[in-house]
């Protein structure tokens, strides 16, 4: 390729944007064995973990229990509670079932597992586990 024509190339391209640039480093040779020697294998992101770091529950700390509003169809009022995690990170609990005598400075246990009306809140309290009891039957 010429240098007129890159130039031309080059000025349409910014009068359009970049997108009709020629691409000059598209045509660039694979690497070459004494290049992938040095680099070595390439790296793996490491995989995303959840709101538990990667574990099945955790326990916690109750900070302060409240109600969310669920989102636009539903209209309960979903139980939750603030939660200081034992890594060390606070998050944002839903208590299922009916009933509860959750305070703070109780210790739960957590799970993972989103409630879908709720946004931001990606775990579970456990029931019948340290101080959340289990749900009680209707009589």
């Amino acid at each position: 390729m010429s240098w007129s024509g890159l130039l031309r190339g080059l000025n349409t391209s910014l009068s359009y944007g970049l997108s009709l640039a020629p691409q000059l480093w598209a045509t660039r040779p694979m690497a070459t064995l004494n290049q992938m020697h040095r680099r070595g294998l390439p790296k793996r992101p490491p995989p995303t973990l959840g709101p538990t770091a990667g574990r099945p529950q955790l326990k916690g700390v109750v900070l302060r229990t409240f109600i969310r509003k669920p989102k636009k169809p539903n209209s309960a009022n979903r139980k939750c509670c603030r939660v200081r995690l034992s890594t060390g990170r606070e998050a944002v609990c839903f208590i299922p079932g009916e009933g509860h005598s959750l305070q703070e400075h109780h210790i739960v246990l957590v799970q993972g597992g989103r409630t879908q009306d709720l946004p931001g809140v990606k775990l579970k309290v456990v029931r019948g586990k340290y101080d959340c009891g289990h749900v009680q039957k209707k009589k």
